[in-house]
């Protein structure tokens, strides 16, 4: 079985599946997929990340405020705590720092990701955290204020093999998207070769970054089975193999999702 650790099932397109998201977990499912988190990224889409875990057996959720979404609304930690008592819910995020899009609201990006931080080490709970060009300051917040014992995931990671190993030594997971089967990537392929396999899990990031051979076309959950494949022949393993470990591990850091 295969995990689709991190997809947007609000923001799908569904123009090819006559826009039924039934379509689209069916298919998915018929690859192997059996558990898919649907993360949140705003205050705007709690409700619904929330309706859709609901909605499926083999859907969990997510909550928490994007650090390119800060603008439009924040959560203090109580907040974020009383958000993560609502059903499905297993983690914390997706919350981070964007200083690539956004520098603007860098001191923002930072009050929020710590709240999401203090939050989930009082609810006991995972985050998933968005980085970009951000690494000094990521890793920091994190060790200021994160709980190693919930700890979380640098998801869709594209950083440095040294960013990945601070995150590993903080008891974080690295989860790797559809941009580890770019061209372009060969510095993301040597993350994926030398990260632990117990602490490795894989994504879609679904509707974006689709990865090769649908790059540049709407993602979808199903393609997870790409990324997997793709690591798996990185990595000199068995498909079945990566698929059972990198299982086993998001059950173990989002253990609210069994």
């Amino acid at each position: 079985m295969l995990v689709d650790s991190h997809c947007h099932l609000d923001r799908l397109k569904l123009d090819k599946f006559d826009g039924d998201l039934d379509d689209v977990l069916n298919l998915a499912r018929s690859r192997g997929v059996g558990k898919f988190l649907c993360v949140g990224i705003s205050l705007e889409n709690v409700d619904r990340v929330v309706e859709l875990a609901g909605q499926y057996e083999d859907v969990v959720c997510s909550v928490g405020v994007h650090p390119l979404d800060v603008e439009s609304g924040l959560a203090g930690v109580d907040e974020l705590i009383e958000m993560a008592q609502k059903p499905n819910v297993v983690a914390l995020g997706e919350t981070g720092l964007d200083y690539y899009y956004s520098t603007e609201t860098k001191e923002v990006q930072q009050q929020s990701f710590i709240a999401h931080l203090q939050a989930a080490g009082r609810a006991g709970l995972p985050v998933i955290v968005h980085t970009r060009d951000a690494r000094a300051d990521t890793i920091e917040l994190i060790r200021a204020h994160g709980d190693c014992d919930h700890a979380g995931v640098l998801h869709c990671f594209t950083e440095s093999w040294d960013m990945a190993k601070a995150a590993l030594d903080l008891n974080y997971y690295i989860s790797l998207s559809g941009i580890v089967t770019f061209k372009n990537a060969e510095e993301l392929r040597d993350v994926a070769r030398k990260v632990p396999l117990e602490r490795l899990l894989v994504e879609t990031d679904s509707p974006y970054l689709a990865p090769v051979p649908y790059r540049g076309k709407p993602n979808i959950p199903a393609y997870v089975r790409e990324v997997a494949e793709f690591i798996a022949e990185l990595r000199g393993m068995p498909f079945e193999q990566l698929a059972e470990i990198t299982t086993e591990n998001f059950y173990r850091l989002f253990p609210r999702a069994a």
